[in-house]
């Protein structure tokens, strides 16, 4: 009786991290109506362009705005160039597909796609149906709408 209670244990703290492993938060954002990612001048320059800050180099900055960068301002400048460049093409809020298959394989793959669809739609209904049903439809369903979710 004893080893079952302390692998349901085991097994409930493995689905509490995949769960917080699913979470579509790591991907960095940029939040293009706020100046802190440069400094304001930067910032009322670009204006929410993308491209602009792609293309944009410091000595640019220095001519637009009649003043040198620091070096700290340089490197946010780079930091947040990197930034934009990966969210461009990455594509958004996408998890890797290893860990959407590892998910579908423990049959947690409908806490993912709730988690990216935000709680909305049937997809991540009808494979958490599935899982519980038999475990086997479930995992194909999922891996039939993996593209859906993954990068």
């Amino acid at each position: 009786m004893r080893p079952k209670l302390i692998a349901l244990f085991f097994l409930a703290i493995f689905a509490a991290f995949t769960a917080e492993a699913a979470l579509p938060f790591n991907t960095p954002t940029i939040d293009r109506n706020s100046s802190t990612y440069v400094n304001d001048n930067i910032s009322a320059l670009v204006n929410g362009n993308t491209e602009a800050l792609l293309k944009l180099t410091p000595k640019q900055v220095e001519k637009m705005t009649g003043k040198k960068l620091t070096l700290k301002e340089t490197l946010k400048l780079k930091a947040a160039q990197k930034m934009a460049k990966k969210a461009m093409k990455d594509g958004g809020d996408k998890m890797s597909k290893g860990l959407f298959i590892l998910l579908a394989i423990l049959g947690w793959a409908w806490l993912a796609m709730a988690i990216q669809d935000d709680w909305s739609g049937n997809t991540w209904w009808t494979n958490l149906i599935l899982v519980l049903l038999c475990g086997i439809p479930g995992l194909i369903h999922a891996l039939v709408k993996m593209k859906n979710y993954t990068k």
